[in-house]
């Protein structure tokens, strides 16, 4: 069988090899479109690595009344493995998930300086520290560490959560979680949790 062609007649097989190779074709070019990728996918994400987070003041994993309310109410010990390369400052942020009816802030501080590999047991409540370090206002309403202090006697899960970053954020002393989680937004190059539990 034959078919009509621009250049006059060819067989039916000579005309399916050309419209396949021309739907072809406008298929490349289609996908080399900025923009122009397959329905539901997107340019990838940025790889964040994984640091380390430990704490000498837990006990396993529950942290003792010390830490807490119930206790002196000063801030445990952390240490944290290396960064990768590029960590101009470090960003902490604590919370308890199970509060009732949100995410409770204990703890907020950033601007830790890039050689730092640990925060001592019992920071001071200040907002600013030596290096630059800076404390924000948690949950309770004070600047720096707030203890433990869950109602009732179900147990808690208190979520230590640090972050190596490739800026610093240069935020006012006092600043929120809402506002350091803002700033951070495109500089976390590795981020590290320690979930400790606490029960009166």
């Amino acid at each position: 069988m034959q078919v009509q062609g621009n250049d006059g007649w060819e067989s039916a097989g000579e005309c399916s090899r050309r419209v396949f190779w021309r739907v072809a074709a406008g298929i490349l070019v289609v996908l080399a479109l900025p923009g122009c990728r397959g329905a539901g996918t997107s340019a990838p994400a940025k790889v964040q690595a994984a640091l380390e987070l430990t704490s000498s003041s837990f006990q396993g994993s529950q942290i003792p009344a010390k830490f807490s309310c119930n206790g002196a109410g000063i801030s445990p010990q952390l240490s944290w493995s290396e960064p990768p390369s590029g960590t101009v400052s470090f960003a902490l942020i604590a919370t308890d998930p199970d509060a009732p009816g949100r995410t409770f802030v204990h703890w907020v501080i950033y601007d830790l300086p890039a050689g730092m590999r640990t925060l001592p047991e019992g920071m001071p409540a200040l907002s600013q520290i030596a290096d630059g370090l800076r404390q924000g206002r948690n949950d309770f309403g004070e600047i720096g560490y707030g203890g433990p202090c869950p109602p009732g006697h179900s147990a808690h899960h208190y979520h230590f959560t640090l972050y190596a970053l490739d800026a610093k954020l240069n935020l006012p002393v006092g600043a929120t979680r809402v506002q350091v989680e803002a700033a951070m937004k495109g500089h976390i190059l590795a981020r590290g949790e320690l979930v400790g539990l606490y029960q009166r």
